[in-house]
């Protein structure tokens, strides 16, 4: 009896502790769509109208190949509880938004934004960045033109393409979220 309690402890333990990888792979015939594989569960995703490529840049519609990591999980804390998770978190306020021009020195960082100025809000009317996962692309160094604002977030309710994110349904990315660290690799390819 002793040792049935232990296995289910045991099995309990590993499905809480956070996940090593997480795979992103198109779907067969269709590079806008792709599947995310994570412990054993796959669900479907929308990727970037340009596909998954290598070499990456600003404004290609492409989401990125390669493996990165999540550095932050994003949320609107107005519209949502707060997630669990392993990330570090920080709502979603008015003024945040995130810098897409090369030409700006924090290019691919997030910045804030006064009432009276354009630029990539992350407020949106949408849910599409009610969860965002900050991931390390073209982070360390930056270099201009090589790709911004590339997150994970939720998706369209047809799943259309992104401008490069992967995107994914409330109930995937909250699962996710449960088991995404900072070590978490998230291997796009």
């Amino acid at each position: 009896m002793e040792s049935i309690y232990f296995s289910i402890t045991y099995a309990k333990d590993v499905r809480d502790r956070p996940l090593s990888a997480i795979r992103v792979h198109p779907a067969a015939g269709n590079p806008c769509r792709g599947w995310l594989t994570a412990d054993g569960w796959t669900v479907p995703v929308a990727l970037g109208r340009g596909g998954i490529l290598a070499n990456k840049r600003e404004g290609d519609g492409a989401t990125p190949k390669g493996t990165f990591r999540p550095l932050c999980l994003w949320w609107r804390a107005d519209r949502h509880p707060r997630p669990r998770t392993y990330l570090p978190i920080r709502p979603i306020r008015p003024e945040d938004a995130w810098c897409e021009d090369p030409k700006d020195r924090h290019y691919n960082q997030p910045i804030r934004l006064g009432r009276d100025k354009a630029g990539d809000r992350l407020t949106r009317d949408d849910h599409l960045y009610d969860f965002i996962v900050e991931i390390d692309h073209n982070s360390a160094p930056r270099i201009a033109g090589r790709g911004s604002a590339v997150f994970l977030h939720l998706a369209r309710t047809n799943f259309s393409a992104t401008a490069g994110c992967v995107s994914m349904t409330k109930s995937a990315m909250l699962r996710l979220l449960r088991r995404m660290s900072r070590r978490t690799r998230i291997i796009i390819g």
